[in-house]
């Protein structure tokens, strides 16, 4: 019976492949023998002739050393020979070992290849559905963790509906909506923190447009649903605590105090609620002018023209219609007059001489 080989036998089993009968070719003889022989047979020869030429043949004196070294090269020779021969054989029957299996992997992708040309899609999909499986769950893994949720959802179907494994489409989905619950929730809350330091801040319309811009970005988390109401809350608290405030600093006659928290509650009262405050509003302005005229006035006895002039901007900025502010404008250019005198009579005594110390303290400045 005829032997042949694995790959041949594989090749007529395999429709549609075209056997292709080797042709024979000449194999030279490997260099590593040739180099092999040609080392040995010279050590050989000259091994015998070390020999013969110690033991006196010819017209050589006899020398037993020579002789010993004959014999050494000869022993060398029969001894490791074999073995070189050996494993020049083992190496050679290994390459071809390793060339008939890259022969045999070959004929069968061939094969593989020729079997799956004549096969219509839905049989190659079927032939291929664990290798696209297992694409398709990577593919789910990457968009999971690039936070792609609407694209892993897309893939979730797919995998679901085209190949059927609908328990691990359910496992990816049960996974990808708490990876998006988690990473949705920490930006609400970020959001919300910073919602928070606006409030404390008091920028409430920056608050109320950052609590609708957190709506609109997160219209599925509940958390989001009050937040224009807890500004709203945030803003009423203070404003009732400047009510109080502001009271209290009335009652007790803390007339600066209660000028400022008078100014600030300006800004949160409507009309009908600056109603209730009024006649308490209206004391309280009335003393704080007083307070300032009285200041005012002993400034100037005092010649004080510094703390005359920065308490007569207060009264010309605070109260600029009253009568009150019509004086502080008579009497202005004259206050601004002394202040600079005194300031060039003080840089004169304290010996400074130099040009831009020497300048007038307030010239120029008008209050219109």
């Amino acid at each position: 019976m005829e032997h042949r080989s694995p790959a041949e036998e594989r090749s007529e089993q395999a429709p549609g492949v075209t056997s292709v009968v080797p042709m024979p070719r000449k194999r030279g003889v490997p260099a590593a023998v040739v180099v092999s022989i040609v080392c040995y047979g010279l050590v050989g020869v000259a091994s015998v002739l070390f020999v013969l030429a110690g033991a006196g043949v010819g017209e050589f004196p006899a020398n037993p050393y020579l002789r010993v070294a004959g014999y050494c090269g000869l022993f060398l020779v029969l001894t490791t020979g074999p073995i070189a021969w050996a494993l020049i054989s083992a190496r050679g029957s290994a390459k071809d070992e390793g060339l008939r299996r890259s022969v045999d992997r070959l004929t069968e992708a061939v094969r593989r290849l020729d079997e799956s040309a004549g096969l219509s899609d839905d049989a190659r999909r079927v032939l291929n559905r664990r290798a696209e499986r297992e694409l398709l769950c990577r593919a789910i893994e990457e968009d999971i963790q690039n936070q792609a949720w609407d694209a892993a959802i897309v893939l979730c179907t797919e995998l679901a509906d085209r190949f059927g494994y609908r328990a691990d489409a359910e496992e990816f989905r049960a996974r990808i909506e708490l990876a998006r619950t988690e990473v949705i929730e920490r930006r609400v809350a970020d959001a919300i923190a910073r919602l928070d330091g606006l409030i404390v801040q008091r920028r409430w319309d920056v608050a109320f447009q950052e609590s609708a811009r957190i709506q609109r970005l997160y219209p599925e988390s509940p958390r989001v649903d009050n937040l224009r109401a807890r500004v709203i809350q945030a803003r009423d608290v203070f404003k009732e605590d400047l009510e109080r405030r502001f009271l209290e600093a009335a009652k007790g006659e803390r007339v600066e105090e209660a000028m400022t928290l008078l100014k600030e509650l300006d800004q949160y009262l409507t009309p009908v609620e600056g109603q209730a405050f009024q006649e308490v509003a209206r004391g309280v302005v009335t003393k704080a002018r007083e307070n300032l005229g009285a200041q005012f006035k002993i400034a100037v006895q005092n010649r004080d023209w510094r703390s005359a002039i920065l308490v007569g901007r207060r009264i010309t900025q605070e109260f600029p219609n009253t009568r009150m502010a019509a004086e502080v404008r008579q009497m202005w250019d004259g206050i601004l007059s002394k202040a600079n005198a005194s300031a060039q009579h003080q840089t004169a005594t304290a010996g400074v001489q130099s040009p831009a110390a020497a300048a007038p303290m307030f010239g120029g400045e008008r209050v219109n």
